[in-house]
């Protein structure tokens, strides 16, 4: 069967299959690092601290690891990013005396160095087995890509959940370590060894786009996630747990439920946002869905000062919100992978998500100071729903600048 297939398409099966797996890990470790830690008793700033190093690493990551994809290849890029995860699990399986502040930001922030360098590699690779005269196909397998990446790391939050609830922390953490570590020892085997590798050696100093379409959609995306951020990793699942009373496996199964469904609505985005005659999406689309997204956040909130029963308002205010995300996020996947040139894919598509990373670290540490200072509960919750609507007005200004198809035929 798979020998039927074409070259390019076992090596997207591939790549998808390395995402996926990274993407189980991810997810599941997350929600084991903050349900464990926030019940040991740890503040909402202090569980937010533990992933500091993650997203600041990722920033850094996806800089250099661009300019290492252009140079290297993305085959090993990816390669070394599995196995910088199962190092990074190994980590947090100490005896749990040593597993302090500092030791788990120190673990994580490994892993969001194996993360950026899964996910740069990942999305670097499909515009080289795309042909350039087939952007309604990119466009798919983008969203494909990106769709199936976070319906899975939906279920790796569930899995976290369930995982902690069933093996406690070490058994949970070993088992995705041993399954990650077969993952990448086929992907050894399997990864073409020169998928992406610039014709020329970039110089260092090419890591900073010189697009400003790039720029500016790199703008767009920081506020973005950090409008997504600011109530997700840290506010909601503590709101969830210590307001609402959830247990930890309902928390887990929540949170994978909404990133589920976020990931299935991104890999239906080409059906929702085609055009007239299936014309691709541009600038002034990516302006439309975010203007829209902006208004559910200040919805949410206003529900909730208005006294509006919380658990109601949480579900379905934040299911919204997460369809209508997951659109915004589909159309800036693809919409970098369109800017983006050819020869040395991964220099642009790395700077972008550099932004992507930065908007993830703002938001991160909104989340756990605003939650914790506004006086947690209803009032924490809002306070960060409210930050997140201002992330998104200035995601959309930035989008005003964004080519159209107009100026692109220009």
């Amino acid at each position: 069967m798979l020998s039927q297939l074409t070259p390019a398409i076992r090596q997207y099966l591939v790549v998808t299959g390395n995402y996926w797996a990274f993407t189980l890990t991810d997810g599941a470790l997350r929600m084991l690092v903050v349900l464990h830690f926030h019940s040991l008793g740890y503040a909402p700033l202090d569980i937010a601290l533990l992933f500091l190093f993650y997203e600041i690493f990722g920033v850094v990551t996806n800089l250099v690891g661009g300019w290492l994809g252009a140079r290297w290849g993305l085959n090993r890029t990816m390669n070394i990013g599995l196995v910088m995860q199962v190092v990074a699990l190994s980590m947090l399986l100490v005896p749990a005396a040593w597993l302090t502040v500092p030791w788990v930001m120190a673990a994580q922030a490994l892993s969001g160095i194996a993360k950026d360098l899964n996910k740069m590699s990942a999305k670097s690779s499909i515009k080289l087995l795309v042909p350039s005269d087939a952007q309604g196909q990119l466009y798919k397998w983008v969203a494909i890509l990106t769709g199936s990446k976070n319906a899975l790391k939906g279920v790796g939050f569930f899995l976290g959940g369930v995982l902690l609830s069933w093996l406690g922390f070490a058994g949970a953490v070993a088992a995705m370590a041993i399954a990650l570590a077969a993952v990448w020892l086929m992907s050894l085997v399997l990864l073409k060894d020169d998928l992406g590798r610039a014709k020329s050696k970039p110089k260092f100093r090419d890591i900073f786009s010189k697009s400003e379409a790039i720029n500016v959609l790199s703008a767009a995306r920081m506020f973005l996630f950090g409008a997504r951020d600011v109530w997700f990793v840290v506010a909601l699942p503590v709101f969830l747990s210590q307001t609402l009373g959830w247990n930890h496996s309902e928390t887990g199964a929540f949170m994978a439920l909404w990133v589920i469904g976020y990931g299935v609505v991104q890999g239906v985005a080409p059906k929702i946002t085609r055009g007239h005659g299936n014309q691709t999406p541009d600038g002034a689309s990516a302006l439309a869905w975010v203007s829209l997204l902006t208004l559910i956040p200040g919805a949410i909130a206003a529900a909730l000062w208005l006294g509006i029963p919380a658990s109601w308002v949480v579900v379905c205010g934040l299911m919204l919100f997460g369809a209508v995300f997951a659109i915004n996020s589909s159309l800036h996947s693809y919409l970098i992978v369109q800017y983006a040139g050819r020869d040395g894919v991964s220099l642009d598509v790395g700077f972008y998500y550099m932004s992507n990373a930065m908007g993830r670290l703002l938001g991160t540490l909104l989340s756990g100071a605003l939650f914790q200072y506004a006086g947690q509960g209803s009032s924490g919750l809002q306070a960060c729903l409210w930050v997140s609507m201002l992330f998104l007005l200035a995601a959309a200004v930035a989008s005003i600048k964004l080519p159209r198809h107009l100026q692109e035929a220009a």
